[in-house]
């Protein structure tokens, strides 16, 4: 009962105000109504045939993870972005993450909850198991990445391997300190999957790729071997609750409230000191067959849960300021769905009475809940004055004390069928918004049939109206064409008049023009007559003229053939000569390399020579080491023996002194001698 106090009135108050206070709880997101998100609904993000992880995105803000790893599955390093708070769900294995630069480890098993900081650099790995049939590690995750300081965000977690490659490779090489052949192994792998299969500790041999991925993950998580995590020792759960990088597991721990109805536990930073200063809590609830938890709010955090085992019915009353033509909500949620119920949003959980419904989740605030019921022995309506909930509720005062005092249970309360007949309420509104869907359907398709009808009434009208409109057209141009056609034979007559005035003329002109030939043609005859002569003389002067061109061309060929010959036998010399010195220098360098060889040949010999000495100084010293252990040894049992021999001569020495006093003690005393007689 510790996490389930009841609340003042005036918190009571602030409640039923909360149309006019929206924002007053810090880290409590303001959802617009309740979500559920199905199983087939949820984003998958990575999927290997060793795992896969998927993710479900609540409101701005929010992100939920389902990570699910097979058997030996590893999940490699990745560097957060914000708070992890997780829960695992089966299967069991190991964390490995950096802490305020020391490497910390963790066995995880199902019913855990932990939490990591941003910033932090981890990776999980599943373990084998030694069943014949190993269990998954599911873990259910949250992170809150709605504070960002840049937009857009970055997400939950970034690859490690991908910040790390992003850089070049010039970078990389200086800051490993290693040569260029060295680091090729790592660029030239190949990119291997977030969720891959972990290295087998007793494995000899690996590929290029897995011993590279292996170093990587020892250079951020500061290991000395990658397969220490397959070795770990098993944490001691008795000191749980005193070390920092404990985990709080849900099924180890006392209730905060159990009846015959169900059980419910809430983890926050009093229980698990990994919880403070984050902003997520997480709860975990189970109803029998045929249970509810009773009708309540949530003041200080909205809650995200996911059914973890069975079915159940969840009944959510829409808040009063939110719009919804709805006064209240109920879906079926089954194992693997998400829903999310608004900070304080009334709601109830029902099971079904044919099986139990367990479902965890997160609250966002990792301080005390607190949440509030309407019902039961813990009602916070028990707190008001009797005369005011009697004319709140236009009731009897009678009336109101045994609606108050008839429920004996507290939190979780019986109610056999109810999720059935919520069941069959969602059914009915599923069939009636089905149906009014499907009159809506009808009636717009009747809207749409008559609006085409109108449409090709309208479209008619106006193909009618088109025609009108192209007959007087139509008539317009035939008038126009007539009147057009009048007007062109008078142009054509009048340009016939004109024509034969013009050719008339023409004639006239091509009598003066014939004459005017005539005269220019002779006097351009008499010209080009002297032009021939002219172009004559020009001709011969221009033989002669390229007779002398030639003669000169050819004696430049000539010396031009000449002086090439010269710089060709000039070439020829130069590169004899060349080809001479790089032979000589060729012979010289494959002396010097020979000599270097001969040289590095000599110093490897003595090497293997010094070391062969160093060996046999070795063999010899540890014969003689053996030599003398085993003589240290002999002599040592020569001592014992000799030391046995003497205990046992000392007591078969003491064996006869016992002897011989029992001997003596058992011999009769002497008899007094007579008196002599004289």
């Amino acid at each position: 009962m510790s996490k389930f106090t009841i609340i003042p009135l005036c918190l009571l108050t602030l409640v039923l105000c909360t149309s006019s206070f929206p924002d007053q709880n810090d880290g409590v997101s303001s959802f617009q109504s309740p979500l559920l998100v199905k199983r087939h609904q949820r984003t998958q993000l990575v999927a290997t045939e060793f795992g896969e992880i998927s993710a479900v995105h609540i409101g701005d803000g929010y992100i939920i993870q389902f990570i699910t790893l097979e058997p030996n599955g590893l999940l490699l390093p990745l560097l957060l972005h914000s708070d992890m708070v997780f829960f695992v769900h089966t299967g069991s294995g190991v964390l490995n993450w950096v802490d305020e630069e020391k490497k910390r480890t963790l066995e995880l098993k199902r019913g855990d909850v932990f939490r990591l900081r941003y910033g932090t650099v981890f990776y999980l790995h599943c373990n084998l198991g030694r069943d014949e049939l190993p269990e998954k590690l599911r873990v259910y995750a949250v992170f809150d990445v709605g504070k960002c300081l840049h937009d857009p965000c970055l997400g939950a977690y970034s690859s490690i391997r991908n910040l790390l490659m992003g850089f070049d490779e010039k970078t990389l090489r200086s800051a490993f300190a290693v040569p260029e052949h060295v680091f090729g192994r790592l660029r030239d792998a190949a990119k291997p999957p977030l969720i891959t299969n972990a290295m087998p500790g007793n494995r000899t041999q690996v590929s290029e790729e897995e011993t590279w991925g292996s170093r990587l993950a020892k250079l951020f998580v500061r290991i000395e071997d990658v397969t220490d995590h397959l070795e770990m020792k098993p944490v001691d759960n008795s000191k749980k609750k005193k070390k920092k990088t404990s985990a709080y597991n849900v099924f180890e721990s006392d209730p905060d409230f159990e009846n015959v109805n169900g059980q419910s536990i809430v983890v926050d930073e009093k229980d698990i000191d990994a919880l403070k200063g984050s902003s997520f809590g997480v709860y975990m609830v189970n109803l029998t067959k045929g249970s509810m938890m009773g009708p309540h709010w949530n003041p200080n955090a909205c809650e995200i849960s996911i059914a973890i085992q069975g079915e159940g019915m969840i009944r959510v009353v829409n808040h009063p300021s939110h719009q919804s033509k709805n006064e209240s909500e109920r879906f079926m949620v089954e194992d693997g769905d998400v829903f999310v119920v608004p900070q304080f949003y009334p709601m109830a959980q029902l099971s079904f009475v044919n099986s139990s419904f367990m479902f965890m989740g997160f609250s966002t605030s990792a301080k005390t809940n607190h949440p509030q019921f309407l019902v039961g022995q813990n009602s916070v309506l028990k707190i008001f004055d009797r005369e005011v909930l009697a004319t709140s509720f236009n009731m009897r005062y009678e009336t109101i004390e045994r609606l108050l005092g008839a429920q004996k249970d507290g939190l979780m309360l019986e109610c056999v069928s109810c999720a059935e007949v919520e069941l069959s309420r969602l059914m009915r509104e599923i069939e009636e918004r089905k149906r009014r869907e499907e009159e809506e359907i009808e009636r717009r398709k009747k809207e749409e049939e008559e609006a085409r009808k109108r449409e090709e009434e309208r479209k008619r009208e106006e193909e009618a109206a088109k025609r009108q409109e192209e007959e007087r057209r139509r008539r317009e141009e035939e008038e126009a064409a007539r009147k057009k056609k009048e007007e062109e034979e008078a142009r054509k007559r009048e340009e016939e008049r004109k024509r034969e005035e013009e050719a008339a003329k023409r004639r006239e002109e091509e009598r003066r023009r014939r004459e005017e030939e005539a005269e220019r043609k002779r006097k351009e005859e008499e010209e080009a007559r002297k032009r021939e002569e002219e172009r004559k003389r020009e001709e011969e002067a221009a033989k002669k003229r390229e007779e002398e061109r030639r003669r000169r061309e050819k004696e430049e060929e000539e010396a031009r053939k000449r002086e090439e010959a010269r710089e060709r036998e000039e070439e020829e010399a130069k590169r004899r000569e060349e080809e001479r010195r790089k032979r000589e220098e060729e012979e010289a360098e494959r002396k010097r390399k020979a000599e270097e060889v001969a040289r590095k040949r000599e110093k490897a010999r003595e090497k293997e020579e010094e070391m062969a000495k160093r060996r046999e100084e070795e063999r010899q010293r540890k014969e003689r080491e053996e030599v003398e252990r085993k003589k240290r040894e002999e002599e040592a049992m020569k001592r014992e023996e000799e030391r046995k021999r003497e205990e046992e001569a000392a007591k078969r020495a003491e064996e006869e002194r016992r002897k011989r006093e029992e001997e003596q003690k058992r011999r009769p005393p002497p008899q007094p001698q007579p008196p002599i007689n004289n």
